[in-house]
């Protein structure tokens, strides 16, 4: 395995996401406190939560909470999840069991950094580009020229961030069907489920479409609890399953017991969080719409089709590099620039950023932003 490269958001988080007065980029939903969240919880639960040992827990994580999570899906079991510090450790862990020298693997780009990079430090791997010309169309006539005979691993991401693209539900249907027909792994990173301007545009789970694909979701984003630090996978192949838990022995062992306890009243009542977190965004939408038209000769912009994160283009003489850090130390705001999502892989742009749409009240942060522009 190859040294990681520095992981640029959590760097350039490290430097403002506490330090900004506006926090105009951020990838979660709204959050709740202790006291709303344990409001949600039936009686079951809430005796869970009074009455909870401090212990370690199951490496595989909370029965309970395992069978919530399997409620979420059509054709997965309890036993069918495994529970992780976060999505960061599933994806870590998940590459490194399906990965080693020799082999390939495909990679949708734009993506998380760690998509990439993890991959890229085991073996072998192809970029396929989102097509920013075609509305983030995913051409997939180029995944399956990229697919090898030694592809072990398809990764991609939708509602996709940073992008906040849906391919449509045929396309993920025939690129599930690639993977099977090839014996290859389709690696579906799904933590923005739930949060579909649509609901009807909500794409099928791929541990449900085949039981060798691998389904990775948190309460972080959609649910908007990323201070929980519980994420999981769910997949129906056994033998992997089984895998992906020794591997976890020598990460995090188990989760935190009262994050599970947490996370599984979040799941639980995870139709009412998502209703309202959906109606944040759907309330929100139309303000960012207004915000870029006023200042139309700057920027183009187009709200996502899902998760709370969209990707417009600044088309400011000074470029975005310049532009985001001039945002940040004069007025505030933080966004991330272009730089955090370039790839190794594939060309991606180089004139947009990150804005997020899934907290409360934007209006501060937009008149901070609003006004700064307007004093240029």
């Amino acid at each position: 395995m190859t040294r990681l490269p520095d992981f640029r958001l959590e760097t350039y988080f490290s430097r403002w996401e506490f330090t900004a007065r506006h926090h105009l980029t951020a990838s979660d939903a709204q959050t709740m406190t202790m006291a709303e969240l344990l409001a949600l919880a039936g009686p079951e639960d809430r005796e869970a939560w009074d009455g909870l040992a401090l212990g370690y827990t199951e490496t595989f994580g909370d029965q309970g909470l395992r069978r919530a999570i399997a409620g979420m899906y059509e054709n997965v079991e309890a036993e069918d999840v495994l529970c992780f510090g976060g999505a960061q450790e599933g994806l870590n862990l998940a590459m490194q069991v399906l990965l080693e020298p020799g082999d390939h693997a495909v990679v949708v780009t734009p993506c998380y950094q760690s998509a990439e990079t993890i991959p890229l430090s085991l073996c072998e791997v192809t970029g396929v580009a989102l097509d920013e010309r075609d509305d983030w169309a995913l051409d997939l006539d180029a995944v399956e020229a990229a697919l090898r005979p030694t592809t072990r691993v398809v990764s991609v991401n939708f509602p996709n961030n940073p992008t906040g693209k849906i391919i449509p539900a045929a396309d993920f249907l025939r690129l599930a069907e690639l993977c099977e027909e090839r014996g290859i792994r389709l690696f579906s990173d799904e933590v923005y489920r739930g949060l579909e301007s649509d609901p009807a545009r909500a794409l099928p789970q791929a541990a449900d479409l085949s039981d060798r694909a691998l389904s990775l979701n948190v309460t972080s984003k959609s649910l908007g609890l990323p201070g929980l630090r519980v994420g999981w996978i769910a997949c129906r192949d056994r033998e992997l399953r089984s895998r992906l838990e020794r591997a976890k022995h020598y990460t995090t062992i188990c989760n935190a017991a009262p994050s599970e306890v947490l996370a599984r009243i979040a799941v639980t009542a995870r139709e009412r969080i998502l209703a309202r977190n959906r109606a944040i965004i759907a309330e929100n939408t139309p303000r960012f719409d207004a915000f870029f038209a006023e200042f139309g000769e700057l920027f183009d912009w187009r709200a996502p089709d899902g998760g709370c994160v969209a990707y417009p283009r600044y088309l400011g003489a000074d470029g975005v590099e310049a532009f985001c850090t001039g945002l940040v130390e004069e007025a505030g705001v933080l966004l991330l620039p272009a730089s955090i999502y370039r790839s190794e892989l594939t060309p991606t742009p180089t004139d947009r950023f990150r804005i997020g749409l899934g907290r409360r009240d934007p209006g501060p942060a937009l008149d901070a932003f609003g006004d700064w522009l307007r004093k240029r």
